[in-house]
């Protein structure tokens, strides 16, 4: 057996469905070859000559799934709170992504970012660049070297941007967007990309149907924005009248999910009972941010609606209208919001659960990367080792309550080890970091 081959020990965590969390105290999780063969209470024979990590009484879960973030935005999270979407892209957003042209900064910026992204819970993203092709290669390029696994995207906007930050034309953008695919298809192992149109606004008719092109040819997904702001709603419906909701005006250029085209899109705090219909129908994954709706003033999405439905929904951190990294803290945000909806808004849509929370921030996002985000058999291994060894109680906890506290209170210094596809990525002790 090779070094993917192993057996953890521990008290082990996974979500079944959306409303069913697995915890086993004192079992086994074998990974073959970077895939889970199972769970199980007593090792079973053919397993007993694999190396053995007896993790004690640490919390063994899967690794954490962040759907939805900017790379370029890491370096002001925690700035301008104060302001709504549209002001706060204009007056920080634009100009701060405009520094990537510059080299020198993209790669000091996403270096930062990439050590931190490596160090904290997530094992899987999906994450905008800018519309600069050598800085986005770069991100690429240092994420690759982290060996998470993530989609990223070089960013399309053809409009509305800022002088230092907009693409002369539509022709232009396509053109940087296959000169960008040229360059990194088939160059990575564990980084792929994605096409990115950062939302209606920023993309022109032409350039919506020259990226549908680029999709069709290469069969790439696609993430952006959806239906996350009242004002932003409204300027959809002025630049694109015909479309019948935000949407449909990605549904016209074949950019809204289907069997061929994997689609994210963030947000979804206002879609309409005719968009949530098509989104179920084409299988549209959505990336809820939490916390960002509350930063930049949109609004809180109707999750409960979602995880009832069927719908496909994860959890995105969506820095830098989110300040946190963490999808542990995205799993408490999301908690509290849907509270807040269910007492000041909508006492139909009962509050998400720990186990909900969950679900979302493993099975539920992990999906849209294949077989990830559980430790079912023929899963892909991904996992997080957690030590709550500092986060003392008087008490003796169980498994759940635990695993709940770790939501609320830990941080990157709780996680010990850290595997992808049966390869460790990070391995500490608490005392030491």
């Amino acid at each position: 057996m090779n070094e993917r081959s192993f057996v953890l020990k521990g008290t082990i965590c996974h979500s079944q469905s959306p409303d069913t969390l697995s915890i086993m105290d004192n079992a086994y999780v074998v990974c073959e070859n970077g895939i889970s063969a199972g769970v199980f209470s007593v090792l079973p024979e053919r397993f007993q000559n694999l190396p053995l990590k007896d993790m004690g009484e640490k919390l063994i879960t899967p690794g954490l799934v962040d759907l939805h973030l900017h790379a370029p935005q890491y370096c002001y999270r925690g700035t301008a709170m104060d302001l709504e979407l549209l002001e706060w892209l204009n007056t920080i957003t634009f100009p701060q992504e405009a520094k990537y042209k510059d080299p020198d900064y993209a790669q000091k910026a996403y270096s930062i970012f990439a050590q931190d992204l490596k160090m904290s819970a997530t094992t899987r993203a999906c994450i905008f660049g800018t519309l600069h092709v050598d800085a986005t290669v770069l991100l690429m390029d240092l994420l690759e070297e982290t060996g998470l696994k993530t989609m990223v995207g070089k960013v399309n906007m053809d409009r509305n941007g800022s002088p230092d930050l907009q693409e002369e034309s539509s022709q232009a953008s396509a053109a940087d967007t296959r000169k960008w695919l040229s360059q990194v298809i088939g160059r990575y192992q564990n980084t792929q990309p994605i096409l990115t149109p950062r939302f209606i606004p920023s993309c022109s008719d032409d350039l919506m149907r020259r990226l549908s092109e680029i999709q069709k040819e290469y069969q790439l997904p696609i993430q952006s924005h959806l239906s996350e702001n009242f004002s932003e709603i409204a300027w959809v419906q002025e630049l694109c009248p015909s479309s019948r909701f935000y949407g449909d005006a990605y549904s016209q250029f074949g950019l809204f999910g289907g069997e061929d085209c994997p689609t994210i899109m963030a947000h979804c705090v206002h879609s309409t009972d005719e968009e949530i219909a098509l989104m179920k129908e084409r299988g549209v994954y959505i990336a809820h941010c939490p916390q960002s709706n509350t930063d930049i003033a949109s609004g809180i999405a109707p999750v409960r609606r979602y995880l009832d439905e069927g719908l496909h929904i994860g959890l995105g951190s969506d820095i830098a209208g989110g300040f946190s990294l963490s999808i542990f803290r995205a799993m408490a945000d999301a908690i509290q919001v849907s509270k807040l909806r269910w007492r000041l808004l909508d006492d139909s849509l009962k509050p998400v659960t720990l186990e909900e929370a969950f679900y979302m921030a493993t099975l539920g996002g992990g999906s849209f990367f294949g077989k990830v985000g559980s430790f079912e058999k023929g899963y892909e291994f991904d996992a997080l080792v957690l030590d709550d060894s500092n986060l003392r109680h008087p008490q003796q906890l169980t498994a759940r309550e635990r695993l709940e506290r770790f939501v609320y209170l830990s941080d990157a210094r709780n996680i010990t080890e850290k595997y992808i596809s049966g390869n460790i990525i990070t391995s500490n002790t608490l005392q030491g970091i």
